[in-house]
């Protein structure tokens, strides 16, 4: 049994000897960097390190491949004959697959290259994500991420979810995957129980109000049946409320009440009901600052904030290491083209550069939409500068010089035109459409109706070839990055 490709960091002829038997082609590094260069170049299966590498530099030679987005294969360690000591454990913990004790532990290779095949196979086939996550908690909820802040972040996760810290407070910008966040901890602590989830900017305070504690028929106008509350419905799971900076200050005392007592009443009941779920609660605002301002109450905050799962955001220094991880993630998982499914599989070096640039006020949301954009438009199996399109509404002159639009020009023609034109290309695919201009389905729906563009319709640029070109057509945004 052989492996394809073997990487070997050493300069002595017994460890390249070595690597010949079971390898069918060998690269010879003789030092780390060396090695980073060829893995990124033809995407070995195993690499072997001598004994003159420690576990110091396996540790570095992870870093420097993270950081440069390069996959890195399993590593071997070969220990030294004349060095009995077992390193095998402080090598495995710094990123090594194995350690061989030296030559008469050399016997044991075939057996990790069969190993390293089997187990190859196995990430094939489950979709080859597992190495997205740092432990099964983060991939039971899809959460991505290897980086110091990440790895922070799940630790403070699994803290909370061991105790019964109730309620338990959310926090990080907008995009962060707060809600994921709260799955995790809603995973750990009682799977088996309903993960409830409820909008606290979407709903006006009486309609809130009657989805979190449930009403009486009759209770008032329109409540013609009885109806459950959503904390009655969470049982002994978990109660999200999500967006809590947006719950009207008079339903924020109810709530309050609840935390403190644990029971509430439904509208227009008398019947006390115990509240046993934990509630969770998450904002993309600072609520210490909204207590100053008046707009949350400075009771209820205190009461919440008992340890706070904190989300960094994606400008954080430390959680920028993660950008690379989730765009491969992304790349992986994306089924806005499923005929590009597992076709485009990476990006150019300056493609990445101008995401890691990028200070991300969506975070990993919007990531995401500038992943799925340029895979929509990518015609190649690597997307490159020109795909990175980052707030295509402010690319900066999208319909070409300003001569060319300035006669018979408005904001609400040309609006018309750049959907009309989305749609054209994408067949109307309503979908890819509206990724293709960054905006949701929805509002698509609502322009398309606005503007009454039918399929089939004239757009600009014709009406404007049959005036003699004396109006230029605007078109689709051009592909620009933003640094």
């Amino acid at each position: 049994m052989s492996l394809r490709r073997i990487v070997v960091v050493s300069k002595e002829a017994q460890v390249r000897q070595l690597a010949q038997q079971v390898g069918q082609e060998i690269f010879v590094a003789d030092d780390p960097a060396e090695a980073l260069d060829i893995v990124e170049t033809v995407g070995p299966n195993l690499i072997l390190f001598d004994h003159r590498f420690s576990p110091a530099h396996i540790h570095e030679f992870h870093d420097a491949a993270y950081k440069n987005s390069i996959d890195v294969p399993p590593i071997v360690a070969v220990g030294n004959d004349e060095n009995d000591i077992d390193l095998s454990v402080e090598f495995k913990r710094t990123g090594a697959y194995d350690y061989l004790h030296g030559s008469q532990d050399y016997s044991r290779l075939e057996q990790i290259v069969s190993r390293v095949k089997n187990e190859a196979k196995a990430i094939d086939f489950e979709g080859n994500t597992s190495d997205f996550f740092i432990d099964d908690c983060a991939a039971s909820v899809s959460m991505v991420g290897r980086s110091k802040a990440f790895i922070k972040t799940l630790g403070m996760i699994r803290l909370v979810a061991a105790s019964r810290c109730n309620p338990v407070l959310i926090v990080g910008e907008t995009g962060t995957g707060k809600e994921l966040a709260a799955k995790a901890i809603h995973m750990l602590r009682h799977p088996k129980d309903p993960f409830v989830v409820v909008n606290c900017a979407v709903l006006t305070a009486n309609l809130l109000e009657s989805e979190l504690f449930g009403h009486e028929k009759g209770s008032f106008t329109g409540a013609e049946r009885e109806k459950t509350g959503l904390l009655e419905v969470a049982g002994a799971g978990t109660m999200l409320l999500d967006e809590i900076s947006e719950m009207p200050i008079d339903l924020q005392s109810k709530l309050l009440r609840v935390l403190q007592e644990k029971t509430f009443r439904k509208v227009g009941g008398v019947k006390t009901i115990t509240c046993n779920a934990t509630i969770m609660a998450s904002s993309n605002r600072n609520l210490y600052r909204e207590t100053k301002a008046n707009r949350f109450r400075r009771d209820l905050y205190y009461r919440l904030n008992i340890c706070p799962v904190i989300i960094a955001p994606l400008k954080s220094p430390d959680r920028k290491k993660d950008i690379p991880l989730l765009v491969k993630y992304f790349l992986k998982t994306s089924t806005i083209c499923p005929e590009k499914s597992d076709k485009i599989t990476s990006l150019t070096k300056l493609a990445l550069e101008a995401l890691l640039k990028h200070d991300w006020p969506g975070n990993v949301r919007e990531l995401r939409n500038v992943i799925e954009r340029a895979i929509l438009l990518e015609t190649t199996d690597k997307i490159g500068l020109s795909g990175i399109i980052i707030n295509p509404d402010e690319c900066g002159e999208p319909f070409g010089p300003a001569t060319n639009y300035t006669r018979d020009f408005s904001l609400a023609k040309a609006e018309r035109e750049l959907i009309a034109r989305a749609l054209q290309e994408t067949g109307w695919q309503k979908t890819r459409a509206a990724a293709l201009l960054g905006i949701t389905r929805a509002t698509l729906y609502a322009k398309v109706k606005q503007y009454n563009i039918e399929k089939g319709s004239l757009l600009a640029g014709d009406h404007a070839k049959e005036a003699q070109d004396e109006v230029s057509a605007p078109s689709l945004p051009q592909r620009v990055t933003t640094s």
